[in-house]
């Protein structure tokens, strides 16, 4: 691999232009700084990241901070931020501040402060106040994915939205027996679960329906809706005709419940979820779609807006979530209705 001097003998430069073409510090004519660009790709060059942070004054590197790295939407959300990243040249700090560890204390007293990069994105964070105070007070631009701040900007789906459309769904088919099952589980209810929730009363007290309005809590997870749904579903006297699951990962915990039980889905239940995890397709279950790679993406393209525009002022982007019909719903006559047909077909 070639040097900068080698690079600038190739392109026909001066030293000083072919390190300004290569870390896009000054200016540079288009033309001269493609043959410097070709040069360098000839010869496999690649300037430090120490020699562009010295000539420009940024880090060319991302933080990002989330409380989860093996959980499905922060996985995503961390893919999509990558490839925008990678796409930019850029590269990635990454700080894994599980909530409650003494890492993530660790994480807002020393490592932030540091501030090895030029940005941060932070992922499903809900800071404590002081955190916030510590983020905000780094004097770099912060965008948050899901947030319920308006100290930063924001991406995020609309999930009262969400819920309330899947709520509809089920409205529409003829159920009244609704549950919004998952989150609540402890003193500390996620901000996203919350506003799924109200998305959820909203719907059923418009539609006439406030006194069947019902909420079972549990983990947000596959086996805490699971369980939550064992218990619920077990007891014939208080069981729903349909379930609104906080997310998929509860409504799938939900439809294996059924099955256990010998619960037929959809015709004895009905269960819609939110998301489109990667395993929806696989249980058939209808949801709200949300893509969080896009999300990740959107977050590094309003950072990179806030990089070119440090007086930009926080900004919102809040995309709509889309229903996506599988066969995990369906009228709650459906098992009275295949009934009659098994009859009618049934030779006497």
């Amino acid at each position: 691999m070639g040097g900068i001097a080698d690079v600038a003998r190739l392109a026909g430069v001066s030293k000083s232009t072919a390190s300004r073409a290569l870390t896009g510090s000054g200016y540079v004519s288009e033309r001269t700084r493609k043959r410097v660009l070709d040069a360098a790709a000839s010869l496999g060059y690649v300037p430090s990241t120490s020699a562009v942070s010295l000539a420009t004054g940024r880090t060319q590197t991302v933080g990002v901070v989330m409380p989860y790295v093996n959980r499905w939407f922060f996985a995503e959300v961390l893919e999509g931020i990558q490839h925008a990243l990678l796409e930019r040249g850029l590269d990635l700090a990454l700080y894994d501040a599980k909530p409650g560890t003494p890492g993530r204390r660790r994480i807002f007293e020393h490592f932030l402060a540091r501030k090895r990069f030029d940005g941060l994105i932070a992922v499903g964070l809900e800071p404590e106040d002081e955190e916030l105070e510590r983020m905000l007070a780094l004097e770099r631009p912060v965008v948050s994915v899901v947030a319920a701040t308006t100290a930063t900007s924001v991406v995020s789906i609309d999930d009262g939205h969400a819920a309330r459309r899947a709520t509809e769904h089920l409205i529409d088919l003829g159920h009244r027996d609704i549950v919004f099952l998952g989150g609540g589980a402890t003193a500390h209810w996620a901000h996203v679960d919350r506003r799924r929730m109200s998305g959820y009363v909203e719907t059923m007290t418009d539609a006439g329906l406030s006194e069947h309005v019902r909420h079972v809590r549990s983990d947000v997870t596959c086996p805490g809706g699971y369980a939550a749904a064992v218990d619920l579903l077990g007891d014939a006297r208080r069981r729903p005709t349909a379930i609104v699951g906080v997310c998929d990962e509860v409504a799938i915990g939900a439809i294996i419940a059924a099955r256990r039980l010998g619960i037929r889905v959809p015709s004895e239940l009905s269960v819609v979820g939110i998301d489109d995890h990667e395993y929806a397709e696989m249980f058939s279950l209808t949801t709200l779609r949300q893509v969080p790679r896009e999300q990740g993406a959107a977050a590094v393209a309003l950072l990179e807006r806030h990089l070119a525009d440090p007086g930009l002022p926080p900004t919102e982007v809040r995309l709509k979530p889309t229903l996506v019909m599988r066969t995990s719903t369906a009228h709650p006559d459906a098992l009275q209705s295949a009934m009659a047909v098994d009859m009618r077909a049934t030779p006497r």
